[in-house]
């Protein structure tokens, strides 16, 4: 059912069509951006669900199975790829936090026999993106917590940052990544309390400690989120079924738009 949504959105990317819809843009800019590396042309309707592709090259969007490695690698940046990320990631945050490899090989086990997971992964859907970014970010947020002892040095400094660009990422895909987000955000309230509490470390080392956080955690999925925007509406300028949710100044620079170039007073 939702491969005739999202399948419709990734034709209007390569299309550069305007639309509109209730999620942010990221999933269905990379759903498009999938489709256009791995040779889909953006012409299939997605008029209903279980239309057949027929000779359209829809398999990017998808994924590809192992026989088709080789001559589809570009399109291996998506939905089941990006599904078959999650075991590994599941491994290491509970091989991380438990320090078991029983634990860790328990966990990825399960995922690997889930069948929802796997069903999930196999579609057009934002759901296999949505969760490689949440995913992401509590992998990061705990590789970030191990680096503790070593406050700045390159490993903190990356894990902390890659903590940033996946919350940008969950947030840019669905709004429901807000609770990745309230949870690195819990998890970082914690640690800057046990700071406060260390009274072997100065006033400048806190705000260090704090102002790195703000940067990392607040700023950088600020500045990405606001980026995602500005590529989606570079990108879709041509006029299309969401003209008629913006303003006319906004219709008057979409192409083929009856309003294109008409000066608009504010």
């Amino acid at each position: 059912w939702d491969e005739t949504h999202f399948g419709k959105m990734g034709s209007y990317y390569i299309n550069r069509t305007f639309f509109f819809d209730v999620h942010p843009p990221l999933g269905k800019m990379l759903i498009g951006l999938a489709g256009y590396l791995s040779g889909y042309d953006g012409t299939f309707p997605f008029q209903k669900p279980g239309d057949r592709y027929e000779q359209h090259n829809y398999m990017g969007m998808r994924g590809v199975r192992l026989s088709r490695l080789l001559s589809g690698l570009l399109a291996l940046l998506f939905c089941a790829f990006l599904g078959s990320c999650l075991v590994p990631f599941a491994y290491l945050t509970v091989l991380e936090l438990s320090k078991s490899l029983p634990a860790a090989l328990l966990t990825a086990f399960l995922l690997i026999f889930d069948t929802g997971c796997i069903t999930l992964s196999q579609y057009i859907l934002l759901d296999p993106i949505l969760m490689f970014f949440l995913m992401g970010a509590v992998l990061s947020m705990v590789k970030s917590n191990s680096c503790a002892d070593r406050p700045f040095s390159a490993s903190w400094w990356f894990w902390l940052s890659l903590t940033g660009v996946n919350l940008a990422g969950a947030m840019g895909v669905k709004f429901v990544g807000l609770f990745v987000v309230l949870l690195v955000g819990l998890n970082t309230v914690c640690d800057l309390w046990d700071l406060l509490g260390n009274l072997s470390l100065s006033l400048v080392m806190l705000w260090k400690h704090l102002l790195a956080r703000v940067l990392c955690l607040i700023l950088l999925p600020l500045a990405l989120y606001m980026a995602i925007f500005a590529v989606h509406f570079t990108v879709l300028n041509k006029s299309g079924p969401g003209d008629g949710f913006f303003s006319s100044a906004f219709q008057s620079q979409l192409i083929g738009n009856n309003l294109h170039n008409v000066s608009v007073p504010e």
